[in-house]
Order: structure tokens, then C-alpha cells, then sequence
């Protein structure tokens, strides 16, 4: 059944819906990186890149490039390489699914997605009812949909001052594995990398139209470039090039990167990601915004790569937990609550979806950075009040707090 489905789509164009829907059905069971559900993704990938008109730039004439690993026996510990790829009882093969479009140009775009998601819940999950299908629509068919549409559509000689690399990575959610891989086994070479662009999590744009652009600060020629191709989204900019996707790989070993997400939601790292559940309208206009980034710097050659500050080692220590979402696409002053779990400080105190955190105990919040900063102050059993924002108005409320 699975394979009728690309057969028949291979006369014609495919939608973004099409492809999620491909791609989070429960026929895939999740996508985990190694297990047959994935490899099916995997060939689906392949058949699209082909039909699209890419060439195979994985290993040996191929679209695959696969990695062989040791998972982690502890979270501090780092994924071990089996540099022959031979399979044992041990070790999970991934696969990295890789297509070229050759502009015949002096350097390549490199775009990317992981496609591979939870399988049947396990580690990462924040699902607590057993296994269940974690299929993923967002996280990340979505961004793996959006590169497809990318892939059809710079083509157009209008694009063609850069070539482009398209990459569809395994092994995201047990660390960046596969972008790490490819970085370091690059089937281009890496020293004409212009920029890499990514897409993680691009399926739930808002009514608010907001967006959150990171790696701004990976090249000067980033804020204006952004801006100029910006026709109405509300973009909250990240200047670190550094985060939980496969940009990281590339940022450090020099590359300018962006990477686009439209924010966290109840539904993440759980089963109930699915496919409709997603804007697609979103994701159209999403596509349209990277294609005019990518015109604006079509013609201006090798890109300047700049360092930036890593965001998550300025993360301080946290010994309690306000028990909340925070709205990463909000930019406004303080911190607003996107989610609020059970149990917790925040519910116990009444706090709600919505509500912008401007000050706990003595301390202004004026961002994410500054609430994090005063909540690696206090200690379970500490009881302060918080100052929030709701419907326009400031409410003030007692908050006590219980350790993680």
C-alpha cells in the first residue's frame, strides 16, 4: 500500500500535505532511527529526490550515506562510530539521504531536515501511558516537507548562483548523529559550503505569524538579508549558532547557518503529532520566505561565517522548576507561559497559557535568559511571588516551590 503511494505520485507534483502524511502515518511507526519503519521513510525520500530531478550524492553512486553507532550507555557519555559500518547486536545503523542539484556554480547551499522521530515513544518522549505510535508530523515531516518543495523548486535559473546539496538526516534524536556524520564524511567538499539551512519543527505556524529564525549571528550579511526577504512574519531572531538540530553540526565547523522553527506545543515529543494538526498554508509561505533568503545572497558569492556566543553554556544550573513552557517565539519583554504542567508550582499557583512572567520575587524579567538567571536561585521549599501580565493587567502571585 505504502508503495502504490509514491508509484502513483511520481507523474506529478506532490504536496507538503502528501509528503506528511507519507511520512507520519502509523505505517512508518515513528521513524526511529535503525528500524524498518524508518528505511521505508528512507526509500520514500530516495523516489522523491529522484522524481524531483536530483542527483544521488550519498555513497557509491547512491542517495544513502549510513552510519553505523554504539548507542549511549549514559547521557554524558558520546556515540561511538563503528568506522567499518558493520552491524552487531550492539550497534543501530542510520541512514542519511542525500541529493544534488548541480548549478554547475562555484559553491553549494547545503538544506537539511531530519526525518527520523521516536518510533514507539521510549527515550525522549513526554508521553506516560506506555507505547504508543509517535508519528512526528512536526517533529519533523514537516521540515523534511518543506525541504522537498525546496528541492523542486530552486531549480529555477533565477537560483542558480549557488549549487544545492539536499540532505534528509537520520539519527537527530539520539544527538545529531547524522548531520555529525556528514560533517565528518562530507560528500562535497565542505571548504565550498556557502550556508546551511534547516528546518526542525516548521508545521504550527501561529496565528500571530511567528516565527523563530536562529543563527543570525553565523554571518554579518544574516540580520539585513532576513529582514529584506521578511513580508509578514513576526520573527524573533537567535543570534547562536549553536541548538537541538542539525545546524549545530555545521555552525562548528564554520559554516553560516539558519535554521527556522515555529515553536514548541503540547503535542511535541508525543503521539499526538499528527499530520492533521499541521498549517500547511504555514508551511507554503514558510518555503516562499527561505527562497527569497536565498535569492538575496544568490549573487554575492562566499558568504563570511562569524562566531557566535554559545547560548547553552550561559544556561545556568537549576535545582527547582516553575513547571512550564515558555513561548520561544515571544518577543516581547518577560517570559510568556506557552504551556503549564500538571502538579507543578506554576498550576498550583494559577498561573495560565498566555500569562507573561515580568518579575519573580525581587528580580525584572525582561527575557528568557533573565528568567532562567532568577530561577537558578531558588531552592525546593522556597516560596516567592511572581509578578505576570494577563489581559493587560498585572496579577500577582504566591508561588512555593518543590524540587525536580
Amino acid at each position: 500500500m505504502l508503495l502504490v503511494f509514491v508509484c502513483c505520485k511520481e507523474e506529478s507534483p506532490v504536496s507538503l500535505k502528501e509528503d506528511v502524511t507519507f511520512l507520519a502515518s502509523d505505517a512508518l511507526e515513528g521513524r526511529e532511527t535503525g528500524t524498518k519503519g524508518e528505511l521505508l521513510a528512507a526509500d520514500y525520500l530516495r523516489k522523491r529526490f529522484k522524481n524531483i530531478g536530483l542527483a544521488p550524492k550519498g555513497e557509491a553512486g547512491t542517495y544513502y550515506q549510513t552510519f553505523t553507532f554504539t548507542p549511549r550507555t549514559d547521557p554524558h557519555s558520546e556515540v561511538e562510530y563503528n568506522k567499518n559500518n558493520k552491524d552487531t547486536s550492539e550497534t543501530i545503523t542510520g541512514t542519511n539521504v542525500i541529493g544534488f542539484l548541480d548549478h554547475e556554480a562555484t559553491n553549494t547551499v547545503i538544506i537539511g531536515a531530519h526525518y527520523d522521530h521516536l518510533g514507539m515513544g521510549g527515550e525522549g518522549s513526554l508521553y506516560s501511558e506506555g507505547e504508543a505510535i509517535h508519528n512526528g508530523a512536526d517533529d519533523n515531516a514537516s521540515g523534511v516537507a518543506v525541504m522537498l518543495k525546496l528541492a523542486s523548486e530552486l531549480q529555477a535559473k533565477e537560483y542558480n548562483g549557488n549549487n544545492y546539496l539536499f540532505i534528509a538526516f537520520s539519527g537527530e534524536e539520539m544527538g545529531l548523529l547524522g548531520s555529525n556524520y556528514f560533517t565528518k564524511n562530507s560528500t562535497i567538499d565542505l571548504a565550498r559550503a556557502n550556508c546551511m539551512i534547516n528546518m526542525d519543527m516548521v508545521g504550527r505556524l501561529n496565528e500571530e505569524r511567528a516565527i523563530a529564525v536562529h543563527g543570525v549571528g553565523t554571518s554579518p550579511i544574516w540580520p539585513q538579508t532576513i529582514f529584506a526577504a521578511n513580508e509578514d512574519f513576526k520573527l524573533s531572531e537567535h543570534e547562536s549558532g549553536v541548538g537541538p538540530s542539525d545546524h549545530t553540526s555545521f555552525y562548528l565547523n564554520d559554516i553560516p547557518v539558519l535554521h527556522f522553527f515555529t515553536g514548541q506545543h503540547s503535542d511535541y515529543h508525543k503521539p499526538g503529532d499528527d499530520t492533521e494538526k499541521l498549517n500547511y498554508e504555514g508551511m507554503e509561505s514558510i518555503a516562499s520566505y527561505i527562497k527569497r533568503i536565498i535569492k538575496e545572497v544568490d549573487d554575492n558569492g562566499k558568504l563570511k561565517f562569524t562566531k557566535t556566543k554559545n547560548e547553552s553554556e550561559a544556561v545556568p544550573a537549576f535545582k527547582v522548576g516553575l513547571g512550564v513552557v515558555p513561548d520561544y517565539l515571544f518577543s516581547g519583554k518577560g517570559m510568556r507561559i506557552d504551556g503549564v504542567s500538571e502538579g507543578k508550582a506554576a498550576q498550583n499557583a494559577g498561573l495560565q497559557k498566555g500569562d507573561v512572567v515580568v518579575k519573580m520575587g525581587d528580580s525584572t524579567v525582561v527575557d528568557m535568559m533573565s528568567y532562567m538567571r532568577v530561577l537558578a536561585t531558588f531552592d525546593g521549599g522556597d516560596k516567592t511571588t511572581v509578578v505576570i501580565q494577563r489581559d493587560g493587567e498585572e496579577v500577582l502571585k504566591d508561588i512555593e516551590f518543590v524540587k525536580d
